[in-house]
C-alpha cells in the first residue's frame, strides 16, 4: 500500500490549526512546498530542524512522520543527515527491539557513507550496552573503529563513538581502554555543553583509569584538562591531589592522601600496583630532573627518594627499562644506574618550572663556552 503523503501533511495542517498552533501549521504546509518542489537539500534542513519541535516530541508523532512523509524521500537526503534525524526518531521507541529493527533498516539506506554506517552502529552499540549485551557491543565497538580509521579526519562522528567505547571500557573494568577513548572523546567536544556535575563525573572516572590503568604513565594531558577543575573545591578534590602527586612521582605525598583514597574500593584494591607505579614514576621524575651531563642515579640515591629498600632498586630499575619508561644501564659493581633517556610526557607547571631551568643552565654553559673560545681564539689561530 502506496504513502498518502499529500493527505499526511494536509491533515497534521488541519490538527495544528484547530489546536491553536498557527506557526507550526505553517511550518507544516513549508514541508509541503519544499516537497512538491523536489527541493530536497532545503527540506533536509528543514526536516532537520523540525522533528526537535516540542510538538513533535509527544507520543509516536516522530514514527508516523517518518512512515507517513520521511521514508518516501530518504533515498534522496545525504546520508550522514539522515542518520542525525533518524537518531532523534530513534529516541522515541519505548520498544527497544523496535528501535534495533529502525536501525538496522537505518543502517542499510545510509550504507553508502561510512560517516553515517558508524553512527548508526554507534547508536545500536548503545542500545546493546542497555540490554547488557556486551560481546554483542565489543564487536559493534570494534567494526566501527574499523571503519573510522578509514575516515581521513575528526568528524562530528568520532565524538559519539569514542562516547560508546569509553562507556563499553568502563563497564568491562578496561582501564587503560577507558582512559584513552574518554580523553578522546572529550577532546572531541566542547566540554561547556557538559553540565557541572557531568563534568565532575567525567573527571573523577578519568583520574580513577588515570591510577589504575595498565602502562599508563602519562598524566599531563588529565592534568592540563579544564574538566578536571571540575573537581576543585569538592569533596573530591583528594582525587586531583592524588594525580598530581603521581605525575611527580611524590611518595611522601601520596602516603598523605591514603586517608581518602583508602576510602575509595578501586583503589584500596589495588594498593599494591599503585605503589609500584608510583615507585616508577618516581624513578622517572628523578631522571627528569637530572642534568643530561649528570644522570647518574645511585641504588641510596633510588632507596631513598622512592622509600623502598636497597635491595629491591635493581628490579625496579629493571621494570622500568623493560617498559621502555627510560633508557640506561646498571653497574652492580658501583650499586649505581646511568641514565640517557626518559619517556616523554605532557609536562605539568612545575614539570615545566624543571625544563625551564635546565635551558637556562644549558643556555649559561654556551655562553661560558663562547666567552672562553673568545678569550682563547688567539693562541687557538697561531
Amino acid at each position: 500500500m502506496g504513502i498518502d503523503v499529500a493527505g499526511y501533511l494536509a491533515e497534521q495542517q488541519r490538527k495544528a490549526s484547530a489546536s491553536g498552533q498557527p506557526d507550526l501549521a505553517q511550518q507544516w504546509i513549508n514541508l509541503e512546498q519544499l516537497y512538491n518542489k523536489k527541493l530536497w537539500h532545503q527540506l533536509t534542513l528543514a526536516v532537520g530542524q523540525f522533528v526537535k519541535q516540542p510538538a513533535m516530541q509527544q507520543g509516536d508523532a516522530l514514527i508516523n512522520f517518518y512512515q507517513q512523509f520521511l521514508c518516501d524521500f530518504e533515498h534522496r537526503v545525504n546520508c550522514l543527515a539522515l542518520m542525525e534525524i533518524a537518531l532523534i526518531i530513534c529516541a522515541q521507541f519505548k520498544n527497544e527491539t523496535e528501535a534495533l529493527e529502525f536501525l538496522d533498516k537505518m543502517k542499510g539506506i545510509v550504507k553508502g557513507s561510512d560517516e553515517a554506517t558508524v553512527l548508526c552502529m554507534t547508536a545500536i552499540g548503545n542500545i546493546k550496552l542497555k540490554q547488557e549485551k556486551y560481546d554483542d557491543s565489543k564487536l559493534i565497538v570494534k567494526q566501527a573503529q574499523e571503519l573510522l580509521d578509514t575516515l581521513d579526519e575528526v568528524t562530528s562522528v568520532h565524538g559519539r563513538f569514542y562516547q560508546l567505547s569509553s562507556k563499553y571500557h568502563m563497564i568491562m573494568g578496561n582501564h587503560a581502554d577507558y582512559y584513552r577513548d574518554a580523553l578522546r572523546f572529550l577532546g572531541c567536544m566542547d566540554i561547556s555543553e557538559m553540565s557541572q556535575q557531568d563534568q565532575a563525573d567525567q573527571a573523577f572516572h578519568l583520574g580513577l583509569a588515570a591510577i589504575l590503568g595498565k602502562n599508563v604513565y602519562n598524566f599531563g594531558e588529565l592534568l592540563a584538562h579544564p574538566v578536571l577543575s571540575s573537581l576543585n573545591n569538592s569533596s573530591r578534590q583528594w582525587l586531583v591531589d592524588l594525580l598530581y602527586a603521581f605525575n611527580a612521582g611524590n611518595i611522601e605525598k601520596f602516603n598523605q592522601l591514603s586517608v581518602q583514597w583508602k576510602k575509595q574500593l578501586d583503589l584500596a584494591a589495588h594498593e599494591v600496583q599503585m605503589m609500584q607505579k608510583i615507585t616508577l614514576l618516581c624513578l622517572m621524575e628523578m631522571t627528569f630532573k637530572r642534568a643530561a651531563t649528570n644522570r647518574r642515579l645511585t641504588f641510596q640515591d633510588i632507596a631513598n627518594e622512592a622509600r623502598i629498600p636497597l635491595d629491591e632498586v635493581e628490579l625496579l630499575v629493571m621494570k622500568a627499562l623493560s617498559l621502555s619508561l627510560v633508557r640506561g644501564s646498571i653497574d652492580e659493581v658501583d650499586l649505581c644506574v646511568h641514565m640517557t633517556w626518559v619517556q616523554p610526557r605532557v609536562l605539568d607547571k612545575n614539570q615545566i618550572g624543571t625544563m625551564k631551568d635546565k635551558m637556562k643552565t644549558w643556555s649559561n654553559m654556551v655562553m661560558d663556552m663562547e666567552r672562553l673560545v673568545e678569550v682563547r681564539a688567539h693562541d687557538i689561530l697561531t
